[in-house]
């Protein structure tokens, strides 16, 4: 199954937040929707090199081009929130892929009050998380440390696991979807089923970096 049809995304709008692999989902989708698609951002990202960029699309730059990226430059290189709206974005493409969050490239996170900025068009917004940081420190590990433990109640030093992770989703609510970037080899992927005992949405996963997933749990069969 490819990517896109295991994370069910539809035309329209679809938010991603998370850690660990965000901006690479993104591109990863972008590449394989049938259809034209925007990439864009409501907070920072860098541009996707592979994409051409504009600042202010029209219908005829999608004739051109079935992907862009649209944002507004910075001068740290990184782009922020397009000039225009994503309501006109979403008129303009079949899909509008929005990365709405941060996490200074940490594969876990817990969000504070004023995150992620999802949207209002978005029909999905996908949480993701790596599986790089299980078994590590929290504090070494976790954007924002502090809320996940206060989230999870657990000490600043331990190990995250899947089931914390899991917990703090759960705790948090910000997500239609879970999909668990990191899992590299099948010997990985059952660190993914310890979310899905604790997540009452879908989860999928596997490795961006290889190409490979699996859906884990469905909306029917999570508890």
């Amino acid at each position: 199954m490819r990517l896109h049809e295991l994370l069910q995304i539809k035309p329209g709008v679809t938010a991603v937040i998370g850690s660990g692999g965000k901006t690479t989902l993104l591109a990863a989708l972008a590449r394989e929707l049938p259809g034209t698609v925007i990439l864009c951002t409501t907070t920072h990202i860098l541009p996707f090199p592979e994409m051409p960029f504009l600042e202010a699309p029209t219908a005829s730059d999608l004739l051109r081009h079935r992907v862009i990226c649209v944002g507004t430059p910075q001068a740290d290189g990184k782009l922020t929130a397009p000039a225009c709206t994503i309501a006109a974005l979403r008129a303009l493409a079949d899909y509008v892929l929005v990365e709405a969050d941060g996490s200074r490239q940490l594969p876990l996170k817990a969000h504070a009050p004023h995150e992620p900025v999802i949207p209002p068009e978005a029909a999905q917004t996908i949480c993701v998380i790596g599986a790089s940081g299980f078994g590590r420190p929290i504090c070494d590990v976790v954007h924002r440390p502090e809320l996940f433990c206060s989230l999870t109640g657990a000490d600043w030093h331990a190990p995250a696991t899947p089931a914390l992770a899991a917990h703090a989703i759960a705790a948090e609510g910000l997500c239609d979807r879970v999909f668990v970037n990191q899992l590299d080899t099948p010997a990985d992927w059952p660190l993914a089923a310890a979310l899905v005992q604790q997540l009452s949405v879908p989860v999928a996963g596997g490795s961006l970096r290889t190409g490979s997933y699996q859906l884990f749990s469905d909306a029917n069969s999570s508890k």
